[in-house]
């Protein structure tokens, strides 16, 4: 298995309100990086949502896992591997928190998905978190 890991840190927002934002699939669209996401049914683990990336194919997604106001674990099939997006907040003292997201990869033709997609989405990693921390201040009124 192929695994990558990124974490940005922000002093100024609470994991609740970093939360609200990321959990909002049908708005990804406004700050992150796709052309469109939908949600089908509720933010919870076993729903499936439709994501359309930049220039990518329309895809469904599972929602593996999904803990409120904690993490959430997103899985993408392709023949013959799985890949796993691993997004969680986790806090550092009363106002630090750390926005870490684990990208993985699986299955007998992994190494040919790594390449295609999970190597790019890696390289964006530090930039979709940039997105979301200045999506959550506007939603708040913070800027």
């Amino acid at each position: 298995m192929w695994t990558r890991s990124h974490s940005t840190f922000v002093d100024d927002l609470s994991i609740e309100q970093l939360w609200q934002v990321w959990s909002d699939v049908d708005q990804w669209h406004v700050w992150d990086d796709v052309d469109a996401a939908h949600l089908n049914g509720t933010f919870a683990s076993g729903q499936t949502f439709a994501f359309k990336p930049k220039g990518g194919p329309n895809l469904t997604l599972l929602l593996k896992e999904v803990k409120p106001n904690q993490s959430f674990t997103d899985m993408t099939t392709f023949p013959l591997a799985r890949m796993y997006g691993q997004h969680e907040f986790i806090a550092h003292g009363n106002n630090r928190v750390e926005i870490k997201v684990t990208m993985s990869i699986e299955g007998a033709l992994a190494w040919l998905w790594r390449k295609i997609v999970a190597e790019g989405i890696v390289k964006g990693l530090p930039e979709q978190a940039e997105r979301l921390i200045r999506r959550t201040r506007v939603v708040n009124g913070l800027i």
